[in-house]
This record gives C-alpha cells, structure tokens and sequence, in this order.
C-alpha cells in the first residue's frame, strides 16, 4: 500500500499544541480503518529549521515551492504569531491553490484570519477564534461565520485556536481516518475525559479485526 501524505506547514511561532493532536494521531496506526494509510511531512519555506511557539525546533521535509496539490491529501495551517500579519501568506497562497484543486485545506486560530484576508472565507462557512478577529482584517465573509468550535465547508476546515481536539476530529472524518464508532470513542476519551471512551476504543478495535 502507497502511503497517502498529509502535509503540514511549519513557520517560526507556529502554535505546536494546536496540530498536536493531529499529528500524532495520523501517525498512530492504532484503531485506523486503513493502518497507516497517511503519513505526515513538513513544509517550510525553506530547508531552515523553525522554532514553534512551544519552543521546539523542527526541520521542514520539503519547501513550499515543492509542494503540489495532486501530491497531497490536505494541508494543514496551525496558528502562528504573525499569521493574521501577513507572515504566512505564502502558505495561503498554497492553501487557495489547493482548493482550486479541489484538496482539503485545514486553519486553525490566526490562520484563519490569514486565510480571511486572501478572500478565501469570503462565501464559505467557516469559524475562528472570533468573528471580530476576522472582521479586522477587512474579510467579506462575516454573514457566513459560524459559533462553532470547528466547521467543515466542502475540503475547508476552520477551527478556533481553543478546538485542538474538534480541530482534529474535523480532519478525521474528512480524511476517513477512523469509523465513526471509534471516532466517537476517541472524542469521548480526550475531549470529555471519561475513561468509558478508552474501553470503547478498545472495543472498537477488537470488532474491526
């Protein structure tokens, strides 16, 4: 089986915690429909290191300008000091190229707000960290936001930089990581924090083989 490849963005500040449920769940073949279907690769703006917001330095797999949508299976924004500033507008610029090819795009927290200020949120559903975050960037969208933690229009997700975890779910079922039993044992588990979930995970895992 070729592997299908989830691709990351990473630029300096990005907010670690907001894709690390993603990131790490994607790579755990544990109770996936299709165990280790995808794998996950970093993109940089160049082959320079990146220093998170959490601190961490993580190397970039391959650059921007060789990333090409009918490679990819999504590409995912995580938040970054300077997102809504204009900082990862080249990424934007990548993220409108794959809608345009018709792959998902998932933002989250001040990529939102990037991807509002390149007209991309304009005639969408979407959600952010709040609908005055995005009006300050001058977007034509507002009469679409949505008061949700995480939605999901057509190949965009959106989600506030306090959903991690409706974030990831999001992702999830559009890439048809897990079925929705386990998906809902997984949200019981980490979101509700109720042990019940990780027995029912179990459970599902043990149905599907």
């Amino acid at each position: 089986m070729k592997q299908e490849t989830i691709h990351l963005a990473i630029y300096d500040s990005m907010a670690d915690w907001e894709v690390g449920y993603v990131v790490a769940h994607i790579n755990s073949p544990e109770f996936q429909k299709v165990s280790g279907r995808f794998e996950v690769k970093t993109v940089g703006l160049n082959l320079e290191p990146i220093r998170s917001k959490g601190g961490l330095r993580i190397l970039p797999d391959l650059t921007l300008d060789m990333l090409q949508s009918e490679h990819s299976s999504m590409l995912i924004l995580p938040g970054a000091d300077s997102a809504a500033q204009g900082g990862i507008d080249a990424f934007v610029q990548k993220a409108a190229d794959f809608l345009d090819a018709d792959v998902p795009v998932a933002a989250i927290c001040g990529a939102t707000a990037a991807l509002a200020k390149f007209g991309l949120l304009d005639h969408v559903a979407h959600t952010s960290n709040i609908k005055m975050f995005l009006e300050m960037t001058g977007y034509q969208g507002a009469a679409h936001y949505q008061e949700q933690l995480a939605v999901t229009a057509g190949n965009l997700i959106t989600a506030s930089g306090t959903a991690p975890i409706e974030f990831a779910i999001e992702i999830f079922r559009k890439l048809d990581l897990y079925s929705e039993t386990t998906l809902k044992a997984w949200y019981k588990l980490y979101k509700d924090q109720k042990a019940e979930g990780f027995f029912e995970l179990m459970a599902a895992h043990e149905d599907a083989h």
